[in-house]
């Protein structure tokens, strides 16, 4: 924050300005000033809970700062402030993606539904909530339009890129896109040391150390299209849901043999119909076969899209040093 308000104010208000910035609060290891844990004053809120929403209020506070700043420099007339959050709560924090289903790693809405909201006097329509498609990759697209950026002013060759232009539906609530790729993982894609592999070389336990048990990551299929949400393959993670007030536990879901799991894996296919079970409680593909024909024929459009990808294989450490996380090491 203190970094942002510096360059605010030392900017050339004649040059347009570019601010991105990635707070890494509220995230595990959860943590507060006792100062800030204070405002939370409820008997009934766990200690935890408050250690969160401090974590929370110290990023709100920061952002209000810059707000200030964008004003007091007088830019703020001529500026979009975007607020954006990269996926949803994790089921064993403390924050809570209620009603929806699932959180941080899963393919449910808890987990890709992420927070937004766009601030400026140069929106057309404000005051409302916007329930179109948009993926993160859209931002870059619509940044390069309210920049006046084409292909044309570059040297070099543009590549394409997966982003569409989403600024009509900012404005004015117009739909710019009625699809989007959720996950397509195919092991004949990825180039392993002897060639094509059926495991997931990069990370054959990162299922385990999230707490479940190993799993290699073989071939599934997300797909949202319009409010027809498709989850297919032999192996897919399912989570339960946020309480609603989250003071009581992730609530649990039941298999197709009645067994209660958090989360667990699944296989087969899956369709909700997220305009009338927006919580994912009811696969109903069985329902609407014609649906999943249709959304199963679009894997193979994005498969022969798709680019192999070659062999490495990450090296971590998860210690911390001097308070700060310190996950890659140098040699590979």
């Amino acid at each position: 924050t203190n970094e942002s308000l510096e360059l605010i104010s030392n900017h050339d208000k004649i040059q347009p300005l570019f601010l991105y910035l990635a707070y890494t609060a509220p995230h595990m290891p959860d943590g507060a000033p006792a100062e800030d844990i204070k405002r939370y004053t409820s008997d009934s809120m766990k200690e935890s809970r408050k250690t969160y929403a401090s974590m929370v209020s110290i990023m709100d506070d920061g952002i209000g700062k810059i707000a200030d700043a964008l004003k007091d420099q007088g830019m703020m007339d001529n500026t979009i402030l975007i607020f954006t959050s990269d996926n949803g709560a994790r089921y064993t924090s403390q924050g809570s993606n209620y009603p929806l289903r699932g959180g941080k790693g899963s393919f449910l809405e808890g987990g890709v539904r992420g927070v937004t909201f766009v601030n400026s006097p140069l929106l057309q329509k404000t005051g409302y909530t916007n329930t179109n498609l948009h993926h993160v990759t859209d931002w870059y697209a619509t940044f390069q339009r309210l920049a006046h950026d084409n292909a044309q002013k570059h040297d070099k060759i543009q590549l394409p890129i997966d982003g569409v232009d989403i600024w009509r539906s900012i404005n004015d609530n117009k739909p710019c896109r009625d699809e989007i790729l959720l996950n397509l993982r195919d092991s004949s894609k990825y180039l392993g040391t002897q060639g094509p592999v059926a495991k997931w070389e990069i990370c054959d336990n990162c299922f385990e150390l999230m707490g479940g048990p190993p799993i290699n990551a073989k071939e599934f299929f997300v797909l949202r299209w319009n409010n027809w949400k498709l989850l297919a393959g032999p192996a897919f993670e399912l989570q339960g849901w946020s309480s609603k007030n989250k003071q009581d536990d992730f609530l649990s879901f039941k298999d197709d043999q009645g067994n209660s799991f958090i989360r667990s894996l699944a296989s087969g296919t899956i369709l909700f119909d997220l305009s009338t079970d927006v919580r994912e409680e009811t696969n109903v593909a069985d329902q609407y076969p014609d649906i999943v024909e249709k959304l199963l024929k679009k894997k193979q459009g994005y498969l022969n899209k798709m680019k192999s990808i070659g062999h490495r294989k990450f090296a971590y450490d998860i210690s911390m040093v001097d308070d700060v996380y310190r996950p890659w090491v140098e040699d590979v």
